[in-house]
């Protein structure tokens, strides 16, 4: 059998449609891999909500995601879901999960090879289950976001359909932030440095922590400091069309960042703390700047002129388009097939 005809499972997460409407980067992901393997001609199946779109053979025992139909039990809905593509795993040559440590669970009930991209890890007190399940297979999406112990094939970035963020030739006067209303985003550090810098910014994102947005975000909205809620990507183009630079002051290391690669996809420069993989995904004075304060952001703000906005796009073809990842993962699949037929023989 060909290797791009092997029969593919993509367990993608249950939490929002696959690809979402607005927020869920893990499903924007598991989405990407699935469409840019069936591109390549691959036998494909996604595990996903009801309601996703593909065009791989969708297999569905949720009907939506439970962060879209609060009638939906999430434990009750992760479990049947689960579940229901580990007893289906005869029917294919390799399961890649994206669904964390639970999936990981099940990896020795079946004689299925199982893949497991690690998004990030959430808290300590999952890291048993890594740790008890060491030897399975493994890729992270940057380089800094990895664990002691595991067995890791491969980085692979995660890619972005660039069709979807067509080039903004002209920067806008706005700074925007894109992502999660949550401290490890930073989004009260955004707001001091439009206040430092007097540029307005425009806040796109779905309400995470309801407390911050009440404490911190929405005291300091005005005419200067909007928040405008969750956007789709026509919603994103409308800030990239309006954006003088993509800001993401994250607290905490950044796993990967997707609005990073989407905001470099359109042309817009992003200054970035210096943090986990903002480093990997950022080229320094190329497509943005990293940073380790607010000062230092106000400041890089008088440099982003001078970025091309070209060549942002340019590297984000190279690096985090569809088709890198897919190649990517088309090579990590290949080294399990190897490793499989190894042990059998």
């Amino acid at each position: 059998m060909e290797i791009s005809r092997k029969r593919i499972a993509i367990l993608s997460p249950v939490a929002w449609r696959t690809p979402p409407r607005h927020y869920g980067a893990w499903e924007t992901v598991a989405s990407n891999i699935s469409e840019g393997l069936v591109s390549r001609g691959w036998d494909v199946t996604l595990f996903a909500s009801g309601d996703s779109v593909t065009r791989a053979c969708l297999h569905a025992v949720v009907d939506r995601g439970y962060e879209e139909d609060r009638e939906v039990d999430p434990k009750v809905a992760e479990y049947l879901h689960i579940s229901e593509a580990f007893e289906h795993a005869a029917e294919f040559d390799l399961i890649h999960s994206h669904y964390d440590f639970m999936a990981l669970c099940y990896t020795r009930l079946v004689k299925t090879p199982v893949l497991t991209t690690i998004h990030g890890f959430s808290s300590p007190r999952i890291m048993p289950v890594y740790e008890k399940y060491c030897d399975e297979y493994f890729v992270s999406i940057s380089d800094s976001d990895r664990a002691p112990g595991l067995h890791y094939l491969a980085t692979v970035y995660n890619g972005i359909d660039l069709s979807l963020y067509p080039l903004q030739e002209s920067a806008g006067d706005h700074l925007i932030f894109l992502g999660r209303i949550h401290p490890d985003k930073g989004v009260h550090l955004a707001i001091e440095v439009a206040r430092l810098s007097g540029f307005p910014l425009l806040i796109a994102g779905i309400i995470q922590d309801e407390t911050y947005f009440r404490e911190q975000v929405e005291p300091h909205l005005d005419q200067t400091v909007r928040y405008i809620g969750p956007v789709d990507a026509t919603g994103k183009n409308e800030l990239f069309a309006k954006a003088r630079a993509l800001l993401h002051l994250n607290t905490i290391p950044e796993r990967f960042g997707l609005v990073l690669a989407e905001a470099n996809a359109a042309g817009v420069p992003v200054i970035a703390m210096d943090l986990g993989s903002c480093r990997e995904v950022i080229e320094e004075g190329v497509t943005g700047f990293l940073v380790d304060n607010a000062g230092q952001a106000v400041e890089a703000l008088g440099r982003v002129a001078g970025i091309d906005r070209r060549a942002c796009r340019k590297r984000v073809q190279q690096c985090f388009s569809i088709e890198t990842m897919v190649e990517g993962y088309e090579r990590v699949y290949r080294t399990i097939f190897e490793l499989e037929a190894n042990r059998s023989s």
